[in-house]
This record gives C-alpha cells, sequence and structure tokens, in this order.
C-alpha cells in the first residue's frame, strides 16, 4: 500500500494539510468553548507534523517532480513551508485571545481558513508550472479576503476587504495576462520548458517582455512593492490586527518563492530586463516606504509603510543576481534574499505579536502613543518591542543587521558601478527609516504611561514571545547556520 502512494510522497505535507484542515471543519462543529480549544489544539498539532514533515523533506536535501512536472519538492521550497508552517503556527499563538474578545472564534472560521490559506501557499512554493503557481496563488488570496472581511459586523474591516479584493483581482489579471504572453511565446505552461524555449533564442524577444511587465507589475503587486503598494496600508490598518500578521508574515515567503521559480526558474534568460524592473521597484519601495512611515501615527499603518521598504530590500538582492551576464554572483544574491526574508517574517511576527499583547476587548492598542511608558508597565515585552524595531532598523548585533549587510554585499560583490551606488542609497534610506523604528523605542522607554493597566498574557504567547524575541538576538549574532541553509537551498535550486 506504501510502495503505491510512493507517488505521492513529494506532496505528503498538502495531503496531510488539506485532510486535516477538511476534518478540523467538521471537529469545529461541536467545539462549543468561546476559544475553540479543541480546534485550537488539533490545528497546532497538524502545524507542527505539517513543519515536521517539510522539515525533513528540505533536510534531505532531494529535488523530484511530480504529477508530470507541475510540482516540485526541493531544499528551498520545502523550508521555505517549515518556516511559513512555523510562522502560522506563532500567528494563531498570537492571535487566539484577541480573537476571542473580538467574537472572530464563533465559528472556527480562522483556523480552517488560515489552514487552506497555508495550503495555497504550498502550492504557490511547489509549482512547476505557470498554472499550478496561479492556483496556489488564487487559494491564498481568496482565503486571506475571506481573514479580512471575518468581523462581519465591523465597517472598516469590511472596506479593507473589499479594496483588498479589488485591487488583488486586478493583480492577478496582470499576473494571469503576463503568463499567457509567456505560453503565446514559448508554447509551453512548465517552467522547465519556458526556460528552454527563452535560451534558444528562437522566440520574439519583444513578445516575452511585453509578457515580463506583465508578470513583474504581479509580483509586485503581491509583495507591496512601490508603485504597486496602495493595498498595504489600508489593508494593514483596517484589517483585525491578528489577520494583519495572518497576511503579513507566511505568505510574504510566498511571494518570495514565486519570485524564485517565474523569474529565476523560468525567466533567467531574460535577466537583463527584469533586473532593472526589480531595481526601479526597490528605489521606489525605498523611498515611498521610509518617507512615509515618517509621517503616521498609527503603528500598524507604520509597520506597513515599513513592510514596503523591506520589500524593496529584498528585491535588491534578487537584482544583483546577474552582472555583465555572468551568474556568478546569483547564489549569493538570492541568498541573502532569502535570508532576508525569513529574517523580516521572524521580526514581523515579533512586533505585531506586542500588539496583539496590549490589545483589550474593546481596545486596538494601535497607535503608538498607546506604547507610552510600556517598560514600566512590563520591562519584558518593552524589551521584545525594542528588539523587533532594532532589528528592522538594521542596528547590529541583530538579525535585522545581518540581512541587510548580506543584501549590500551582494549588490558590491556584483562589481557594477550602478548596484554600487544603489546600496550607498539603501543605507541612506536605512538611516531615514531609523528614526521612526527608534521613535517606538523612545515612546516606551521615555515617556509618561498613558495607562496604569498591568500587562497580561496567557503562559503560551508569553513563553513563545520571549523565544521569538530571543531568536532575533541569536540570529543576529550567530548567523551563519541559517545563512548557510539559505546558500545550500539556492544553490540546489539553481542547479536544477
Amino acid at each position: 500500500m506504501i510502495e503505491k502512494l510512493s507517488w505521492l510522497a513529494p506532496i505528503y505535507p498538502e495531503v496531510v494539510l488539506l485532510a486535516m484542515a477538511c476534518i478540523i471543519c467538521l471537529v469545529d462543529l461541536s467545539d462549543t468553548s468561546p476559544r475553540r480549544s479543541r480546534t485550537y489544539l488539533l490545528t497546532s498539532l497538524t502545524l507542527a507534523v505539517v513543519a515536521l514533515l517539510t522539515g525533513l523533506n528540505a533536510a534531505g536535501g532531494a529535488t523530484s517532480y511530480a504529477f508530470g512536472g507541475l510540482v516540485v519538492s526541493d531544499p528551498m521550497g520545502n523550508w521555505l513551508k517549515c518556516f511559513a508552517t512555523i510562522a502560522l503556527m506563532v500567528t494563531l499563538v498570537y492571535g487566539r485571545p484577541y480573537a476571542a474578545d473580538r467574537g472572530m472564534l464563533r465559528g472556527g472560521e480562522m483556523f480552517t481558513i488560515s489552514m487552506f490559506a497555508l495550503l495555497g501557499i504550498f502550492v504557490m512554493m511547489s509549482g512547476s508550472n505557470f498554472l499550478m503557481i496561479y492556483l496556489g496563488l488564487e487559494l491564498l488570496t481568496l482565503s486571506s479576503y475571506a481573514l479580512v472581511a471575518l468581523r462581519r459586523d465591523n465597517a472598516v474591516a469590511s472596506e479593507a476587504a473589499m479594496k483588498y479584493f479589488v485591487l488583488g483581482a486586478m493583480a492577478s489579471g496582470f499576473l494571469l495576462y503576463g503568463m499567457s504572453m509567456m505560453y503565446g511565446a514559448t508554447g509551453s505552461l512548465d517552467i522547465n520548458e519556458v526556460y528552454k524555449a527563452i535560451a534558444s533564442r528562437k522566440v520574439d524577444h519583444q513578445v516575452l517582455v511585453f509578457g515580463l511587465v506583465f508578470i513583474v507589475s504581479g509580483l509586485a503587486f503581491k509583495v507591496g512593492a512601490a508603485p504597486f503598494h496602495m493595498w498595504v496600508p489600508d489593508v494593514y490598518q483596517g484589517a483585525p490586527t491578528a489577520v494583519t500578521l495572518l497576511i503579513g508574515a507566511a505568505p510574504e515567503l510566498a511571494a518570495f518563492a514565486i519570485i524564485i521559480r517565474l523569474l529565476v526558474e523560468g525567466l533567467l534568460p531574460l535577466a537583463i530586463d527584469w533586473q532593472q524592473m526589480l531595481a526601479l521597484l526597490a528605489v521606489a519601495s525605498l523611498v515611498v516606504g521610509n518617507l512615509a512611515a515618517i509621517a503616521q501615527s498609527n503603528l500598524k499603518r507604520m509597520l506597513a509603510f515599513s513592510t514596503i521598504s523591506q520589500m524593496g530590500f529584498m528585491l535588491l538582492g534578487l537584482v544583483a543576481g546577474v552582472a555583465n551576464g555572468n551568474t556568478y554572483n546569483a547564489q549569493y544574491a538570492y541568498s541573502a534574499s532569502m535570508f532576508y526574508i525569513i529574517s523580516y517574517v521572524l521580526t514581523t511576527l515579533a512586533s505585531f505579536g506586542i500588539i496583539l499583547l496590549l490589545a483589550r476587548e474593546g481596545f486596538e492598542s494601535e497607535e503608538i502613543v498607546d506604547f507610552a511608558g510600556l517598560n514600566q508597565r512590563s520591562p519584558l515585552y518593552a524589551g521584545v518591542m525594542a528588539i523587533a524595531m532594532f532589528s528592522l532598523a538594521g542596528l547590529p548585533p541583530l538579525v535585522g543587521f545581518d540581512a541587510k549587510f548580506a543584501v549590500l554585499q551582494a549588490l558590491i560583490a556584483s562589481g557594477e558601478s550602478i548596484y554600487i551606488g544603489i546600496a550607498v542609497f539603501a543605507v541612506m534610506m536605512s538611516l531615514v527609516g531609523s528614526f521612526y523604528y527608534l521613535r517606538v523605542v523612545k515612546v516606551m522607554y521615555f515617556d509618561a504611561p498613558v495607562t496604569a493597566t498591568t500587562v497580561s498574557a496567557p503562559f503560551d504567547v508569553r513563553t513563545v514571545l520571549s523565544l521569538n524575541g530571543a531568536l532575533i538576538l541569536i540570529l543576529g549574532i550567530l548567523p551563519g547556520g541559517l545563512m548557510t541553509l539559505c546558500a545550500k537551498a539556492i544553490v540546489a535550486t539553481l542547479a536544477t
């Protein structure tokens, strides 16, 4: 029996995730506890098993294809799946008390829809075919729309969901149209076949570039890069904070994965074209994100503009992969971007975890002034938030510094004067960005508290938050292990 099912081996994690999502949906019907304890426990156990499966697959280091080349299982995809699963587990730990206080757990939709969103992420990361990637993308985005609108009685959340839906549909159309242009030019939807067709130089270059523009535009929307960033601040601010973390953490890993699948694995012969586009998007994101964040008083909105600038920095690594037609710098550049996106997700979990912790029934705690005097109320949580802000600002010895340094190193190693100039510009923008991160730290440590309410948290939230903050520091001091993991994963992907 096991031998007959061996053809499913590359997608065992997806099979387990889908089956358990359906089972949990049924189990939840009999769970009447206000915080959906049984559903939450079963969801957490499922995610732990899926994380273990993907981690074991990644550690094996093998690359295999299934379903006629539609699906690929490789170290990069499996490690990103593992990290995305852990990110969702942490998000649910942070978000459950918040969601329960706001009536979002009357049914188990939050847990089941989150698992279907994770399934979409997995399909995106495993896709070796344009249609498979698009299928995963639509599963993720449709789940995200539903999650943003989960508080049906909240007008702001409903408005954010509508904006997200309209703009998301437009971006999906861009991406699908670009894929159709690629199919028309190359005659294939398989990423490897598309690569071979373009490398043969027998395809009309103008048609390819035209399709590439639409693909890059669609990808830019998914990562929230300027000028396709207009949905990010409104959705981050309008969505319930637990959902903001759901759409702002694990999906960013998926966005990085499909950029690698589409642009690097499929369209690398067109690197001279898409690298220029990504460079413009990255510079615009750094400018818009950092300058707009300075003017924000709402912390969620500030972190939304911060995300735009952070994604710009991540794109810089992808820009430096091919220099003068030579791919010698590719593995360093792409692994730097992978390290950056993982570090960003880890830090985002901590920052939004503190926002969720300080929120209470009837009070969102999403304004910067709400953090005034937090150190006097809880030195531990103020310390975790400070670590997260310092890491996002790129200050040593935190993981955010190592991530920024790796990307800048990749830019400089390319030897191209234009990339070295962009690296200098990125450093200047990081200095500008430090202002709004340090402002939050200043408010926590030097302003008088506006409330004497003590900060309390369930044991699981307190434990995970402490580990989250510690990891940001530990990986900053000892980044070698994660950097090596990223480098090996990228090398294995480029080799196939």
